[in-house]
């Protein structure tokens, strides 16, 4: 079997505003559901190197009881395509995406029609809810293969490694994007341990993926391929011999520096809660102090206000009985002021 391909690509390189304006998209149209969107990918070839810069979406719809049945806006793409170039005509049309997460049976016929716009197009898979740690993305390109029986050509897709690169003004746009988002709440160490953490089970899919591909080869499920065995074999040699003393010791003293470091944390932290204690202490007792005497200042207020009242009733009491004299006597009163001259007269 022969492979006919022109103009292969080495690998392709994914920047993450791509990334960001995949996942948005899948978000305005497909959230929730089990549809996939279909978007064109824009970028640079360079030395047989994918560079993968921008992206829009096309309008997409499949039929999901019929793979074979679809729809592509192609003329939509087309408009859109032209405004780019008016913008950045450096960003030339390298290929399409949609986000899987899989091969679908119908992929090959739309890479078909988007080789009317690119001679060679690179199909990306970016999956938006990834449940593996990695990298989300898995690139593909189209190859035709003859085969030595004489058959029809078949069309296929080959992997290509994917890498996801950033420049430094991306960056920047992305920290200030993901800002909004990000938990102010989850401290530097507890991020570091929990990036430390998803690297290791990371680590250890990649070391079952090998363990696992060694042991079909061995049993004879898989042919052997002396770049995967060569390339691991580099990895093998990278590891460091601990039985040499010099990397023994400098481990030790690593190992030892670590642990001085986790024991003088944790000594800080105990004081910095035992001087938390003693303030907390401290204001519940002044807070206690100052609702007492809060206390003692309203009842002494309390019963000044009923003293006064107390007087301020006693006088309208005493008021109303020497009215209610005056008013029970006019006769005499009258008698009294007719006596007067008549007494002043004698």
């Amino acid at each position: 079997m022969v492979q006919v391909q022109v103009l292969h690509p080495e690998s392709v390189t994914v920047h993450p505003l791509v990334l960001l304006s995949v996942v948005d998209h899948y978000n305005r149209v497909a959230k929730n559901t089990k549809k996939r969107v279909v978007g064109v990918l824009l970028g640079q070839w360079n030395n047989g190197k994918v560079n993968v810069a921008n992206s829009y979406a096309v309008p997409f719809e499949e039929d999901e009881r019929d793979p074979s049945v679809w729809f592509l806006d192609h003329n939509y793409h087309e408009n859109l395509y032209d405004m780019f170039k008016k913008v950045n005509a450096r960003e030339k049309m390298i290929g399409w995406y949609h986000s899987g997460p899989k091969l679908r049976a119908s992929d090959l016929e739309i890479n078909d029609l988007f080789k009317r716009y690119t001679p060679n197009p690179v199909l990306v898979i970016i999956d938006v809810k990834p449940n593996d740690i990695g990298i989300p993305t898995d690139a593909y390109f189209a190859v035709e293969e003859i085969h030595d029986d004489g058959t029809a050509t078949t069309k296929t897709f080959n992997h290509i490694p994917s890498v996801i690169e950033a420049e430094e003004a991306e960056e920047i746009g992305v920290e200030h994007l993901l800002r909004d988002i990000k938990d102010n709440a989850v401290g530097t160490l507890s991020t570091r341990i929990t990036n430390q953490l998803s690297s290791l089970k990371g680590l250890q899919h990649n070391l079952d993926e090998i363990k696992t591909y060694l042991h079909k080869v061995i049993t004879g499920a898989l042919p052997v391929n002396h770049q995967i065995v060569y390339n691991l074999q580099n990895i093998f040699n990278l590891l460091p011999n601990l039985n040499v003393e010099k990397v023994a010791n400098a481990f030790s003293i690593k190992t030892n520096d670590e642990l001085l470091v986790i024991y003088l944390s944790s000594m800080i932290r105990a004081v910095i809660a035992l001087h938390n204690l003693i303030d907390n202490k401290i204001t519940n007792r002044d807070a206690e102090k100052k609702g007492e005497a809060d206390a003692d200042d309203l009842e002494k207020d309390s019963t000044k206000t009923n003293g006064a009242t107390e007087g301020a009733e006693g006088d309208k009491k005493a008021d109303h009985d020497s009215n209610s004299a005056s008013n029970t006597n006019p006769e005499s009163e009258s008698k009294s002021f007719a006596d007067g001259p008549s007494s002043s007269k004698k």
